[in-house]
């Protein structure tokens, strides 16, 4: 028998004030990514932006469709508008935002399994680990430097490549 251990490793703030410019910029792009969500259904408006290399910007929103599970999540939006168009200019670091009117969110909103497992291959593609910052208006901001501290298993078989 063997024992394993996983340990995950975030920084956590107490707000977005505590942040660098840089990532300062960024929530307020996901913030402002936010604005354009589509969920008349769950009320739960998400953003997502995605900082290149570049310095180019990319943001994506939650967009709910009433033949559920058609929608897709602020953070797929932005992946995969930045695999389709920007795939040759890394991502340096992702943030992501959420907000309702139904009730408060006391703590930061993780992805879904989907999107960290997009954001795990994009790492991959890029080879290159993308910090992820996670927060909302009313809560803590957690900074991690990687998939693996969100996903510690991720889904790969280099043979299906």
């Amino acid at each position: 028998m063997t024992n394993h251990e996983i340990k995950i490793a975030f920084k956590e703030y107490t707000s977005v004030a505590e942040l660098d410019n840089s990532d300062r910029e960024l929530c307020a792009a996901a913030v402002e990514a936010m604005k354009n969500s589509h969920s008349p259904y769950s009320k739960f408006r998400v953003g997502a932006a995605l900082r290149l290399q570049s310095g180019k910007i990319i943001q994506g929103s939650n967009q709910e469709n009433v033949a559920y599970p058609s929608g897709l999540c602020a953070e797929r939006v932005a992946l995969f508008h930045w695999g389709s168009n920007h795939p040759d200019d890394p991502i340096i670091s992702m943030a992501v935002t959420a907000h309702t009117d139904e009730f408060e969110l006391k703590r930061p909103v993780t992805s879904c399994g989907s999107c960290l497992q997009v954001l795990a291959e994009y790492e991959k593609k890029q080879q290159q680990a993308v910090k992820v910052i996670l927060f909302t208006d009313k809560s803590p901001v957690w900074v991690a430097n990687g998939i693996e501290s969100f996903l510690p298993f991720l889904f790969f078989e280099d043979r299906l490549s």
